[in-house]
């Protein structure tokens, strides 16, 4: 049961984002510029980022949305997505991905703990500058997005075909409506 009155036909952080719309608008905004602009990062694997670092976080409805919109946005589909949130060393995702993925990861735990071997090691894959600023930002974005919707206790359903509903919205219209 949510710690606050929200509509209970809205599940996680639309609720949320109906109680405080003003708030809604600069959080939809950081997600469309990290998820959906510019980047040499495909959409796919920015919400893979996404996915991983909110199943991290053991976020239901962040993880279930995230998970759902990587799917349909990248190469291999679902199969992909629960791999990588096993295990990134066994994901069939490249090397560059993986090392991104540990950042990531690392990010979710404390900043303090992406440590120079992990940038150097995404680096030697490749990794640009701002890819590594990107994979940090978006790691520590879903860390505030996880907590906001579990901190408030928001509505996460149990169904996976919600989650695969929004993630087909969230890969046909972002994250700017």
């Amino acid at each position: 049961m949510p710690h606050i009155p929200l509509d209970p036909q809205l599940p996680g952080i639309r609720s949320l984002m109906a109680f405080r719309p003003e708030t809604a608008v600069p959080l939809n905004d950081l997600a469309q510029v990290l998820l959906r602009g510019p980047s040499s990062l495909t959409v796919g694997e920015r919400e893979l980022i996404a996915a991983v670092v909110s199943n991290g976080n053991e976020c239901r409805f962040c993880h279930g949305s995230h998970a759902a919109a990587a799917a349909e946005t990248l190469d291999g589909g679902r199969a992909v997505v629960d791999a990588a949130c096993a295990g990134v060393d066994d994901a069939p995702v490249g090397e560059k991905l993986k090392a991104l993925l540990r950042i990531a990861l690392a990010t979710r735990e404390t900043g303090r703990a992406v440590t120079p071997e992990l940038i150097e090691a995404a680096r030697a894959e490749g990794a640009t500058d701002v890819e590594l600023h990107d994979t940090v930002l978006i790691a520590a974005a879903f860390c505030m997005f996880n907590r906001y919707v579990d901190g408030l206790a928001t509505v996460a359903p149990e169904d996976p075909a919600v989650y695969d509903q929004i993630g087909k919205v969230l890969a046909a219209e972002g994250y700017g409506r």
